[in-house]
């Protein structure tokens, strides 16, 4: 979550290599797509959509066996939109305004005096650090290794983080991703709700939902069920990948903790954008977006792409959220005709810019058969993550 989303753009697909016309006959393109990722260098992919489930690599990389397209991982940002909608739901039930101050809810969390409100705080238009100060969070890789079973209260990545940064601008006047944002916003839940956060996730979304595979494990830091393991190169050679799957992500519990499974996320944003979650106004205000850059746009909790900027030969609108934690990459994304697909990439950090672009290809393929160059441009690093 220190990096959190490589962006979907024009300037990162569009110098993907082209896949061979004969590959694409006999194999699923989303499959064909995994299989490349792996060429260029992760270990292993999941890739399930309403039609197809499927994956490439290794679930682990000392031993043979492909990763398990049923099993669970950690879904690091798309966390937030299951966030953002229990907010929502309490803003239906009006024990929250969303156009409220936090400060009105949680008094002397926030040491800032300007006034930040739900909606800010849902839309990355609050200005609160993205993170923790660079002296209390990971300053190298062997760190991600070392510190993996620290422990943090549900308020103790936002003090740290707000007591020793200012905001990043005069709340909402800009926009720029804040982790620190969506920590309030799980204890903004806990606060109302009078309820630990994964209580109120599993009475509000994923009880009612049947998301068997879906929780947020707080402190617990081994993953049951595993669709494959996650590695990070966090040492320098000759030293290979560090498998980072085991971890405590307390850190995160509000902006990225989750546990889910591809077929769990699909049924998730299934009913949350068919309305079967919120109110109609509140999933209209939900899909109100403001420009993040990059061609991407973003509501209250949700990403808007638009992927004729990734080689689609016309505008394709699809909803969703990506998330990046070590070891784990995810993108979750579905558009109006209901078509659905989550994707996993097993090295997220340390990837390299081929492998970082060639792994948005198969949630592309879902979508349209894009048309891309023949050769891969000159490498060049992904578009920074949010």
């Amino acid at each position: 979550m220190r990096r959190s989303f490589v962006a979907i753009t024009c300037a990162a697909l569009l110098s993907v290599t082209a896949f061979p016309a004969a590959a694409a006959e006999k194999t699923d393109p989303r499959q064909t797509a995994m299989d490349a990722a792996v060429a260029a260098g992760i270990p292993g992919m999941v890739a399930v959509a309403d039609d197809f489930r499927g994956a490439s690599g290794a679930a682990k990389i000392d031993r043979p066996g492909k990763p398990d397209a049923s099993g669970r991982w950690r879904v690091a940002s798309v966390s937030k939109v299951f966030v953002a909608t229990l907010v929502l739901q309490l803003v239906a039930e009006k024990r929250i305004g969303l156009d409220e101050p936090v400060q009105r809810y949680l008094p002397g969390l926030l040491p800032y005096p300007e006034p930040i409100t739900v909606r800010q705080l849902l839309q990355h238009t609050s200005g609160l650090p993205r993170d923790l100060a660079p002296e209390d969070t990971w300053a190298s890789g062997p760190e991600i290794d070392t510190e993996r079973f620290e422990h943090f209260d549900s308020d103790d990545q936002i003090r740290l983080s707000v007591s020793k940064q200012p905001l990043q601008f005069k709340p909402g006047t800009s926009w720029a991703y804040s982790n620190t944002g969506y920590n309030v916003l799980g204890l903004l839940v806990e606060k109302t709700t009078r309820k630990p956060l994964e209580r109120a996730l599993a009475e509000r979304i994923t009880g009612p939902l049947h998301l068997r595979d879906t929780s947020l494990p707080r402190d617990f830091p081994f993953l049951i069920g595993a669709a494959a393991h996650g590695y990070e190169q966090l040492y320098d050679a000759p030293r290979g990948l560090t498998d980072v799957t085991t971890y405590n992500y307390s850190r995160y519990f509000g902006a990225g903790g989750v546990v889910s499974s591809g077929k769990d996320l699909n049924r998730f944003f299934e009913a949350l954008l068919g309305g079967r979650l919120l109110p109609a106004d509140l999933l209209k205000q939900m899909k109100t977006t403001v420009p993040a850059g990059n061609g991407l746009e973003y509501g209250l909790g949700l990403m808007k792409l638009n992927l004729k900027v990734a080689g689609c030969t016309e505008d394709h609108i699809i909803w969703g959220h990506a998330g990046d934690l070590p070891g784990f990459a995810t993108l979750s994304f579905h558009d109006e005709s209901g078509k659905d697909i989550s994707t996993l990439a097993t090295v997220d950090l340390t990837v390299s810019p081929e492998a970082a672009l060639k792994r948005q290809l198969p949630m592309v393929n879902e979508f349209c058969t894009p048309v891309l160059p023949s050769a891969m441009a000159a490498a060049q690093p992904p578009v920074p993550s949010l």
